[in-house]
């Protein structure tokens, strides 16, 4: 897939973005650097970073868990949280070390059927010089989802089926889409989250 930069400006997606993307915490920075101490290349600490999100944190809709994380910060406190704030760890970790990255998202059944209804998941885009931009999925894998870190062929979590509706968007944000994260502050919990969560990103909002 072709992605779509928001902006052209590769500052734009190394920033900080409170209250999702703080990278100047106690635990950020500890973490940091660890990743740091154990690899000098930038694609060496960004699989680093991906494996940390991907594995260290649990999604709470595989654990049927209560707890809503929005920031990096507090997903790897918790060690919790959904697609978005897993998303949201990667960035935080990434842009902490001026690894550029942005925010993805794809349109997704929600229960595997059409009368399930849809629900938007997110992911990431990271640069590197050497292989440009490639996204990533931290999601995190169970039995029938396998995601990698992988710049040169893409392997995300979902394989998107047009058929059934759903989407893969190829813009490439440089914040969290603001009703993600309205989404996340309204819900009382991970279960209501679970149908709060967009549906699709609006069209005035597509790049």
């Amino acid at each position: 897939m072709k992605l779509r930069l928001q902006s052209q400006n590769i500052n734009d997606y190394l920033g900080e973005i409170p209250p999702a993307i703080v990278y100047n915490t106690p635990l950020i920075q500890k973490t940091i650097k660890e990743i740091e101490s154990k690899a000098s290349s930038p694609k060496e600490r960004a699989k680093i970073a991906f494996e940390i999100a991907r594995d260290q944190v649990h999604h709470s809709f595989d654990t049927n868990g209560d707890l809503i994380t929005i920031s990096g910060d507090q997903a790897l406190e918790k060690k919790e949280g959904i697609c978005f704030a897993k998303a949201h760890l990667l960035a935080t970790l990434l842009r902490g070390m001026g690894i550029p990255t942005g925010f993805c998202y794809q349109r997704v059944l929600r229960k595997k059927t059409v009368d399930s209804g849809y629900a938007l998941h997110g992911l990431n885009a990271v640069y590197l010089k050497e292989t440009g931009w490639f996204r990533v999925d931290p999601r995190g894998n169970k039995p029938g989802i396998d995601s990698e870190f992988s710049p040169e062929v893409e392997k995300l979590a979902y394989p998107i089926r047009p058929e059934l509706g759903e989407v893969d968007y190829p813009d490439v944000y440089t914040k969290p889409l603001n009703p993600v994260i309205k989404s996340m502050q309204e819900s009382k919990d991970a279960h209501e989250l679970f149908y709060k969560r967009p549906e699709e990103i609006p069209e005035d909002l597509r790049v």
